[in-house]
């Protein structure tokens, strides 16, 4: 059986750790070449010494012109074309009721989710409609769905993803170029370990879950592996819940 991804160029931002590490790994054993972006160079050594042959680019999303200029230097290795971009990087750094939120966190919350996407689209695009085709692939959460209480930040740009995805997947779709969304649940990464510090708070986070337990990031590797491939070549402007039945909770 060939390899679902060989011969394909795919790049990853936020590739370091969770997620993107774990799409990245399951890229590269499907036979893709892949390109880890980051603003953690050792973290991203760390994973690059497992994937013989991936590109290692330090990037920070949140500088713009670095990030862009990031981009561009992994398209000039591969003449200008990439196969896959997994719009990975993001999160959030704080709970806050709206009223009492400086705009100054509102502001980076919505550039490291959102903005972030459009740049790296606005780099990656052009060369995907050139060839016709290509894959996108935005990670945005289910929080997407329904809100966040204290995260209106994080919920909003995370539902913006969703909304910027469907209207690139239209824009792109008769240039042979699909645009689809990963809306993940609670997953067992570093960035939720707060919530497994206390047995109670870990209990009140899975009781809304209807598998009882915590995602892996595997999981979530998987449903983009299919959103890349072949498999999924009738697929665009759709949202993968990946989520244990969270989202299907009343």
């Amino acid at each position: 059986m060939s390899a679902a991804l060989a011969g394909k160029k795919a790049i990853i931002t936020g590739a370091s750790r969770g997620i993107g590490r774990a799409i990245a790994e399951r890229f590269a054993a499907e036979g893709a070449t892949v390109a880890l972006m980051s603003r953690d160079r050792r973290a991203l050594d760390s994973v690059a010494a497992g994937i013989p042959g991936s590109v290692v680019q330090e990037a920070d999303v949140l500088d713009v012109d670095g990030f862009r200029g990031a981009l561009a230097d992994v398209l000039g290795q591969w003449d200008g074309v990439a196969d896959i971009l997994v719009n990975n990087a993001g999160g959030n750094s704080f709970s806050m009721p709206l009223v009492a939120t400086r705009f100054s966190g509102w502001d980076k919350t919505i550039k490291l989710n959102l903005d972030s996407i459009v740049h790296a689209c606005q780099v990656v695009l052009p060369g995907m409609l050139g060839q016709g085709s290509g894959s996108v692939i935005n990670v945005s959460s289910v929080v997407a769905l329904r809100g966040g209480p204290l995260m209106a930040h994080y919920a909003a740009a995370k539902a913006a993803v969703v909304s910027l995805g469907q209207s690139l997947a239209i824009e792109c779709a008769a240039s042979g170029v699909r645009v689809n969304t990963l809306l993940p649940g609670w997953i067992d990464t570093d960035l939720t370990d707060f919530l497994r510090a206390e047995a109670e708070t870990e209990e009140a986070v899975l009781s809304r879950v209807p598998m009882q337990r915590w995602g892996r990031a595997e999981e979530i590797a998987g449903a983009a592996l299919f959103l890349a491939g072949g498999d999924s070549s009738f697929m665009t402007g759709q949202s993968l819940i990946i989520d244990g039945g969270l989202s299907a909770m009343p």
